[in-house]
Order: C-alpha cells, then sequence, then structure tokens
C-alpha cells in the first residue's frame, strides 16, 4: 500500500532567515557590479556618438541627471530614525566637502577624461585596484605595517595591471595617448583611495546613506560649477542620444548600483560583498567586447586574473 507523503521543512527558522537574507543580498551585489561595470561603456559609447563631447560636460550631464536621485536619498536617509541618529557636525560637513571634492568631483573627472585615451577594460582593471593604494597610503602616513601576505598580493595585483597595460600597449595605434588616459585613471583610483582611506569613520557616525547622499550633492555643486566656469550652456545642446547616455549613467550606473551596494554590504557583510564584486572587472571586459568592440588575448585575461587575485588577497579576510 502506497502512502503519501508532504515533506516536511525541518530547517530552523533563523537559518531560512539567514539564506533569503543572503541571496537577497548576493543579488543586490551582483546587479550593482553589471551598474558599475557598464559606467565605462555608457561614457565610450557617448564619446563615440559625438567625438566633440568632453569630460567635463559629460560629467555635468550626469550629475545633473543624477541629482533628484540623491536628493530623495538625502530626504529618506532624514526621514530614517537609524541615519538620523547622529547629527552632522560643522567638522563633519568640512570632512564631508574635502572627501566630495577628492573622491567623487575630482576622482570623476579624472577617470571620465582617462576613458578618452584607453579602453574600457583596462580602466576597470586600474579603478579596481584602490585596495593596493589604500594599503600603500596607510603605510606611507598612517605607519601601517604591511605584512608578507599583503606585499605579496601587491606584487601580483601590479603584475597584472603591467600585463593588461602591456595588451593594450600592443594593439594602440596612438601611444602617448594610452599613457595620457593611463596616468589620468591611476589620478582617478589615487583619489578614491584618499576618500576610502578618509572616509571610513564618519560614514559609521552619521550613516552610509546620508553619507552618500550628502556627498553625491556636494560633489555635483563642485561638478556644475567647472562646467559653467569654462563651458557655456550652448554646450548642452547635443543629440538626444547623448542624453539616453547620460540618464543610463545617472540611473543604472550611479544612484542605482550605490544604492544596491549598501544594501548588499548591509545584507551580506563587506567580505562577502567584496568577493561578489570581483567580478566587476570580468563584467566590464565581457561589455566592451559586446558593445564597444574591444579585443580579448590571453594576455589580458591573465592580467585581469592576476588583478583580481592580488585585490582579493588585500579586500578578504582569510
Amino acid at each position: 500500500m502506497l502512502t503519501s507523503y508532504t515533506r516536511v521543512n525541518t530547517y530552523p527558522r533563523s537559518y531560512n532567515r539567514c539564506v533569503n537574507k543572503l541571496s537577497v543580498g548576493a543579488w543586490f551585489a551582483i546587479i550593482a557590479q553589471f551598474g558599475f561595470g557598464a559606467k565605462a561603456i555608457f561614457i565610450k559609447l557617448a564619446y563615440a556618438a559625438h567625438p566633440a563631447l568632453d569630460a567635463v560636460t559629460l560629467l555635468a550631464l550626469r550629475m545633473i541627471f543624477s541629482l533628484p536621485l540623491f536628493l530623495l536619498m538625502a530626504w529618506w536617509a532624514r526621514r530614517s530614525s537609524k541615519e538620523t541618529a547622529a547629527p552632522v557636525s560643522k567638522s563633519d560637513w568640512w570632512l564631508l566637502i574635502f572627501l566630495a571634492l577628492i573622491g567623487y568631483y575630482l576622482s570623476s573627472f579624472l577617470d571620465f577624461w582617462g576613458l578618452q585615451y584607453i579602453s574600457a577594460a583596462l580602466e576597470r582593471l586600474i579603478l579596481f585596484t584602490n585596495p593596493t593604494f589604500v594599503v600603500l597610503l596607510s603605510a606611507m602616513f598612517l605607519s601601517v605595517r604591511i605584512t608578507r601576505r599583503v606585499a605579496i598580493a601587491l606584487f601580483v595585483s601590479y603584475a597584472g595591471l603591467v600585463l593588461a597595460y602591456w595588451h593594450d600597449l600592443r594593439i594602440t595605434d596612438d601611444t602617448s595617448a594610452l599613457v595620457k588616459g593611463t596616468l589620468l585613471v591611476l589620478g582617478a583610483a589615487l583619489t578614491y583611495a584618499v576618500y576610502l582611506l578618509k572616509g571610513g569613520q564618519i560614514t559609521k557616525r552619521i550613516g552610509s546613506t546620508k553619507f552618500t547622499a550628502y556627498m553625491m550633492l556636494i560633489a555635483t555643486v563642485f561638478v556644475l560649477a567647472q562646467f559653467f566656469a569654462i563651458r557655456p550652456l550652448i554646450a548642452l545642446d547635443l543629440p538626444m542620444q547623448i542624453y539616453v547616455y547620460a540618464v543610463c549613467l545617472a540611473v543604472f550606473s550611479t544612484a542605482a548600483p550605490v544604492w544596491m551596494m549598501a544594501e548588499a554590504l548591509k545584507r551580506l557583510g563587506a567580505n562577502d560583498a567584496s568577493m561578489i564584486g570581483s567580478v566587476g572587472p570580468i563584467v566590464t571586459i565581457g561589455l566592451g567586447v559586446v558593445f564597444l568592440g574591444e579585443s580579448v588575448s590571453l594576455l589580458q585575461m591573465i592580467g585581469a586574473s592576476l588583478v583580481l587575485l592580488g585585490v582579493s588577497l588585500i579586500s578578504l579576510k582569510r
């Protein structure tokens, strides 16, 4: 005689909640990396669609379309009881202004400018080495000792970066442009590392959502001030295609992934979120092949793998 039965879930409720929390956080992190990875693609597509477009104008468009989203984020942060627990002091405001100047305005401008000269894949790999710059700056100015494990990680990361750079050097027709673009994006990575180094404590004190929203709003002021100081208003008279790319930059590669990554960090923790974040350069390389026709070689993939390995050794816990 056959008897039917229903399988009973014997896992404790806390386990099920943990699995659901992990899966949602993981999806947030994955989608955020696609957004961040697509940033360079949208920028390169905009430059290709309108050769007269420059970094100053495109960055201004990005911040103009991002502005309503970050105003909404700032309103939400003030409304949330958790985020408003610690008010922003006068010294916090001065630090926010400095970090917005260095970490969002200057870093973004150098990045946008550099992408006029180098491939999206190389740009993403250079920016991905941010943790290595944080380590070096900590050693230089905060007397943080570099352990043997970190030293090996630094060597592996920069060896991979050299291989990726060598790949682009072999296929470029303009070596000087490649060197210029590389130095500009290295400057972007370095200034962003300063932001990461100085922004940790204030983020914990006033909350990540409020910190991010205020930083982006202050950076928008710097970006628009630069634009109106050196460009006429007629510079915004651009083809509709450029505005489409700018909106995509603002929504899909700025506001949405910033929020999703903050949620992923909250749900997963920094270690697991960083592990998922390591797919970012691979996403950019793949999107660059599909949408920009960028070439991929074994040398580049080996270089990318070494960069990912080195950064992972620094970023992830044992």
